[in-house]
């Protein structure tokens, strides 16, 4: 891995994994459709192209040429993203990429899969044995795209590594979901209501994820890699947490009303015996690294 080509490199994920490739040393080649974070990260290149737009993503991929891609691109806005159409798109863009990418000379792909891909009855989920039966298009569409690769690359003749990603959190989270809607609202003074305590969930911090994703580029893993903690924890936990860091436990309201899978958890034993890779943070020291992002001047305009 000497020079990497990034797509969704200002999302939730890709933000943390920029800055993680230039500090291992590699040429890396941004690619966002927005507003490129050359004023944060100096050493990246930056390449502005809608990866929805064939020619102008062939016209970058080409102008690259790199050893490495790290697919990080979808549509991804809550609530929105599990059931858009767009998400058909998005498969189909990605199986151009990979092709643009083996044509230029590219010998090794990293994409960002989901763990929603799996049947959640499963509770913990196991890459080689656990059914794929998901739930919502957005989860069918990531499992089509990882099962296509994996064919293609066979047929090319080069790498490919399917990280599938369950449940993180930290700066630059979509404003809704869990962690950041609680901090958010604890730190305006407001009643937090958390209705889905006792459902156990994998949770990894971004950071943690970021570099998970860059070692398993670094490696010759191929296949489905499942990139968690491999620690369920509960909802309520994680929500008392918080309250707890935050000072503010008389806002938080804990309601266990969730219907939702008891359960959904992963198996690490490929990521850590294979790409050789652990967590840095715990939970506690994540939600206080989150928690100080999320209430510092200016988080809201950040995510944007």
């Amino acid at each position: 891995m000497t020079r990497v080509l990034v797509t969704g490199a200002t999302g939730f994920l890709g933000r943390q994994v920029v800055p993680a490739l230039v500090r291992a040393g590699v040429e890396v080649h941004a690619v966002t459709s927005g507003v490129s974070r050359e004023d944060e990260d100096h050493d990246a290149r930056w390449h502005r192209a809608d990866l929805l737009d064939r020619e102008r993503m062939v016209s970058v991929v080409n102008s690259v040429k790199g050893d490495t891609l790290l697919h990080l691109a979808w549509f991804a806005k809550p609530p929105h993203y599990w059931h858009d159409l767009d998400n058909i798109r998005w498969t189909a863009a990605s199986l151009e990429l990979a092709r643009a990418f083996v044509a230029a000379g590219g010998t090794r792909i990293v994409a960002a899969g989901t763990c929603a891909e799996y049947d959640w009855r499963s509770g913990y989920c196991v890459e080689a044995s656990t059914p794929i039966a998901p739930a919502s298009l957005y989860g069918a569409s990531k499992a089509a795209f990882g099962g296509l690769l994996q064919v293609f690359a066979a047929e090319a003749g080069i790498e490919a590594a399917w990280a599938r990603l369950f449940f993180l959190f930290g700066p630059n989270d979509a404003p809704s979901r869990l962690v950041p809607s609680l901090i958010t609202r604890l730190h305006a003074g407001e009643v937090a209501v958390c209705t889905s305590g006792s459902l156990l969930r994998d949770y990894l911090y971004v950071t943690d994820a970021a570099e998970a994703m860059v070692a398993l580029s670094a490696t010759h893993v191929t296949g489905a890699v499942n990139v968690a903690s491999g620690v369920p924890v509960a909802i309520s936990t994680i929500a008392s947490a918080i309250a707890r860091h935050m000072r503010r436990p008389d806002l938080l309201r804990l309601d266990d009303g969730s219907s939702d899978y008891p359960l959904v958890a992963a198996r690490v034993e490929r990521l850590t015996r294979e790409v050789g890779w652990r967590p840095r943070f715990d939970l506690e020291t994540g939600l206080d690294e989150t928690i100080r992002w999320w209430t510092s001047p200016g988080a809201r305009t950040a995510v944007a």
